[in-house]
């Protein structure tokens, strides 16, 4: 697993990842192995920056799907930003690569406040979220405590999905006259629409979601400035809502993640294809039972356990199987989890027992690319074929 330390060399020296003058193959790797297609995240990415270009709104990649350097690098080429992440270590790894530029997207709690500073005072133009008085303060004392600025965003919540405060909460102004008071820097109002997973999914209902998105941070940042405090940025964005908005008139950036890589809730509301997802769990076929299902070596911590949209569609599974060059085996999933092993099995339409051998390989689309890549240290890259070409760390923590 990559530290700190190391994460700027693998920028430095392209090559020190190369896997390809040691012949490894997708037939050769040990499973259970996380794969990536670097064509279909290639165009991925391509079409995220088409869709936002066209509408004049800048992009802030969200890194948390991929933790990894390289990944981050295909995302946002030599700039150091800007970008979006979940965690304090991903802010910490991503700055020790050059990555300077960046919003915590998450609530701030005092615990982590410390590593914000270290990380402001590194010269990383590192942005908090909040959504109440009292997480002003705390930041406030910091701030003044440490002599170092911490800039802050209002969490808006466009939809009830989780945090934030609603468009029309006069809480809004609260906060934002604290952090007026106290000094604190506003960079603006952040939202995210993270019920566009769980619509109906399609075109109509993915640009529905996404006006509603945007207007309720547009009005939550009017209600500041009409009370004649600052608020210089509008950010929104959720995969599904940046390539199906119509309408980023008031935006000043989009945020989304899980485009670089896709997955089978992606499919299911039809922001992507099947064929478009990048990241695959290679495992072995290890058994045969007699009911027709196959035993494969990924359980619960290769997939994960996200049942994602598999659950609301009545066919409950924790992937889609696809032959080892990554084509779909029309009607098998992996149908139930332990811990280490996997069993395959029919839905939908297919039925009878499932035609695969032990010792053939599969690899398994996943739910939730975020959680199934968690379960893995490393990507095994490859690029139409099945030789592997570079292997890519990722890391994890908090």
């Amino acid at each position: 697993m990559m530290d700190a330390r190391n994460a700027s060399l693998v920028l430095d020296r392209p090559g020190a990842a190369d896997a390809s003058e040691t012949g490894t193959h997708l037939d050769d790797l040990a499973t259970p192995a996380l794969v990536l297609d670097r064509d279909r995240m290639e165009a991925n990415i391509a079409r995220m920056r088409r869709q936002l270009a066209a509408h004049g709104v800048p992009l802030r990649p969200h890194l948390k799907t991929a933790k990894s350097i390289e990944v981050a690098r295909a995302l946002l080429g030599s700039n150091r930003g800007p970008a979006t992440v979940s965690t304090l270590r991903e802010a910490e790894q991503f700055a020790s690569a050059g990555i300077t530029d960046m919003i915590y997207a998450v609530g701030i709690s005092a615990d982590k406040l410390e590593r914000a500073v270290a990380l402001r005072r590194r010269g990383v133009d590192l942005a908090l979220l909040l959504d109440s008085v009292e997480q002003v303060q705390l930041v406030a004392e910091k701030s003044r405590a440490a002599g170092v600025a911490l800039p802050c965003w209002i969490e808006i919540d466009c939809d009830d999905h989780r945090g934030g405060l609603k468009s029309d909460d006069p809480e809004i102004l609260a906060v934002a006259r604290a952090l007026d008071r106290q000094g604190v820097p506003l960079c603006g109002v952040l939202t995210h629409a993270g019920e566009a997973y769980n619509g109906t999914g399609g075109a109509e209902d993915l640009a529905a979601a996404a006006e509603q998105e945007r207007r309720a941070a547009i009005a939550a940042a009017g209600m500041i400035r009409d009370a004649g405090l600052p608020c210089p940025g509008v950010s929104i964005g959720s995969t599904p809502t940046a390539l199906f908005g119509q309408n980023f008139e008031g935006v000043s950036e989009v945020r989304a993640g899980v485009y670089v890589f896709f997955d089978l809730v992606m499919a299911g509301l039809g922001v992507c294809r099947p064929e478009d997802i990048a990241v695959s769990v290679l495992a072995s076929v290890i058994g045969r039972r007699r009911d027709g299902k196959a035993i494969i070596d990924a359980g619960w911590m290769a997939l994960s356990r996200d049942l994602g949209r598999s659950l609301r569609d009545g066919a409950p599974h924790y992937g889609a199987v696809c032959d080892l060059d990554g084509r779909a085996l029309p009607g098998l999933a992996v149908v139930g989890v332990n811990q280490e092993h996997g069993i395959v099995g029919t839905i939908g339409a297919a039925g009878g027992p499932v035609p695969l051998e032990i010792g053939e390989r599969v690899r398994i689309l996943p739910n939730h690319a975020c959680a199934t890549s968690a379960q893995h240290e490393r990507y095994h890259v490859v690029a139409g074929s099945r030789a592997v070409e570079a292997e890519w760390p990722r890391f994890n923590g908090w």
